[in-house]
């Protein structure tokens, strides 16, 4: 797997809404090998392999990224800021940031009242985002004009990704460019080792993390049409402390992708994901998704007349936080799995329920 393609993906800053730059280096990569590589209006970008070959395949993982807007600029050149995508905001306080103005980056610090200035009760509360300012230098909102700086801007935490010890590695993005990367990835081993009947798309969706009617992913599964789908996403990784295994299962690190029964996840798409896992190797835990998968498959598996459509989710640790957690092992046998998957595709493959 090419981990200078995943650094640059996971380093190019893109919240939800915001996702042009990940995308492109997204898409650089895709034109190195697929047939076919397009972007639509809402900003998905799909890469393609035999796309005129039934079944379809769509390898769906999202672009975006959890962030930050501003919503005010004060006399004082203050940013006020909102939260793109769900935060703990005790894990803003005192970080720096990339705002991605009008006219280039700009850093800025994410500053709060000092412990010392606060009176006892204050302290024992915990901070929230509306208490929280970004200063970028300035002393006026002038000045912050002056540098290109407007409404609406986004920022990402000024986090790259770093490598840990073993295979592990950690970022501000693993939820979900990962994704992008894995199904991308996927791709990849079958333009060097073809899928005998099916055309595959991979797809790099836009506004997981906020769109809660789906995102990019239901009008890109509306326009590709596909015969069966499978999602890549993260899930709580229970091999840290504190963590309910009861609730969430027993998926660790390393422990290879895990795969999703119910809601979303049809039952004859998560069958084959196993059977398949198993004669490839693979190893592989499974998650119960009684309600909502709360991913990308929940809008595409109501597209048009309804889509089969699979969840597999890469185990990962302090999501939505600076530095999530990942094994690249993970990273490898799910889009192995994926690939594999494809593969095993033909002409009479059905998955209607009977």
């Amino acid at each position: 797997m090419k981990r200078s393609f995943l650094k640059q993906l996971l380093d190019a800053p893109g919240p939800s809404g915001f996702e042009v730059r990940p995308a492109r280096v997204w898409r650089a990569e895709a034109e190195t090998f697929a047939d076919q590589v397009t972007i639509d209006v809402h900003g998905n970008s799909m890469a393609a392999l035999q796309p005129d070959r039934r079944p379809r395949v769509m390898m769906a993982g999202h672009v975006d990224e959890i962030g930050l807007q501003i919503t005010h600029i004060d006399d004082d050149g203050f940013l006020y800021i909102d939260e793109i995508g769900g935060w703990d905001p005790q894990v803003l306080v005192g970080q720096r940031v990339k705002i991605l103005g009008r006219e280039g980056d700009l850093p800025g610090v994410i500053g709060k009242k000092a412990i010392h200035l606060m009176d006892a009760d204050d302290r024992s509360k915990a901070s929230k985002t509306k208490q929280l300012w970004v200063d970028v230098g300035v002393s006026s909102r002038d000045e912050a004009v002056e540098m290109g700086l407007r409404v609406g801007d986004p920022m990402v935490l000024a986090q790259s990704m770093i490598e840990l010890a073993g295979d592990r590695i950690a970022s501000r993005a693993i939820d979900n460019r990962i994704g992008a990367f894995v199904v991308l990835e996927a791709l990849r081993m079958l333009s060097e080792d073809p899928a005998p009947a099916a055309g595959a798309f991979a797809v790099a969706t836009t506004q997981e993390e906020i769109g809660y009617q789906g995102g990019g992913a239901r009008s890109s599964a509306f326009s590709i049409e596909p015969d069966v789908a499978l999602v890549v996403d993260v899930t709580f990784s229970t091999d840290v402390p504190d963590v309910p295994k009861k609730e969430l299962g027993d998926h660790k690190v390393g422990g290879g992708p895990v795969l999703s029964r119910g809601s979303a996840a049809h039952s004859l798409v998560f069958e084959r994901l196993a059977e398949v896992a198993e004669a490839e190797g693979i190893p592989y835990s499974i998650q119960a998704s009684p309600r909502a998968t709360r991913t990308d498959a929940d809008g595409i598996h109501l597209t048009r007349a309804g889509v089969p459509t699979g969840l597999v989710s890469v185990p990962n640790r302090y999501m939505h936080s600076p530095n999530e957690v990942v094994s690249m092992s993970d990273l490898e046998n799910t889009a192995r799995l994926l690939a594999a998957f494809v593969r095993t595709l033909g002409d009479d493959t059905d998955f209607t329920p009977r």
